[in-house]
């Protein structure tokens, strides 16, 4: 049942549930990453004591909110501790006011499935992912991104 629900609130996450901060694992991100729509998606790979990281955030508040109505779906994945969850994670969301889902990657070791989600990706932070799989176009960037990067990538990718 615990599953279901988490399953439920993947697919529910919006705006109104952006501190509720859920805790996953990888299969579950990987069938996230998988699905086959037509919804372009953004997502990004940071942690609260990454510098550029925390930076880069509200680039992509400002795109979440610029393409609001449309087939774009912003998923900011903390890799933080799940231990860190309540004393800084929760926190760090809500005082940054971020209203984009954000989801825990509960996962000891980042070997396991940094490949998976692309082989260029050193593990590097932040890491960033953009790609349609109905069009199949995919961007990955392992640098803080600009606004004016994160809108060219998200126009090159819905095309």
């Amino acid at each position: 049942m615990k599953t279901l629900f988490l399953a439920f609130g993947l697919l529910t996450a919006g705006p109104g549930f952006a501190q509720q901060v859920a805790v996953i694992k990888f299969p579950e991100l990987q069938k996230r990453l998988a699905r086959p729509t037509d919804t372009t998606y953004v997502v990004n790979f940071w942690a609260t004591w990454c510098a550029p990281c925390v930076k880069e955030l509200p680039n992509f508040e400002q795109l979440r909110t610029a393409n609001a109505g449309q087939k774009v779906k912003v998923l900011l994945v903390s890799m933080d501790y799940a231990s860190q969850l309540g004393k800084k994670v929760k926190p760090f969301v809500k005082q940054r006011g971020l209203k984009s889902e954000v989801v825990l990657l509960n996962e000891s070791d980042p070997n396991n499935f940094i490949d998976k989600v692309d082989p260029k990706w050193s593990g590097a932070l932040p890491f960033t992912l953009i790609f349609n799989n109905k069009n199949k176009q995919r961007l990955t960037f392992e640098k803080e991104l600009s606004r004016a990067e994160l809108d060219a990538a998200l126009q090159k990718v819905r095309k």
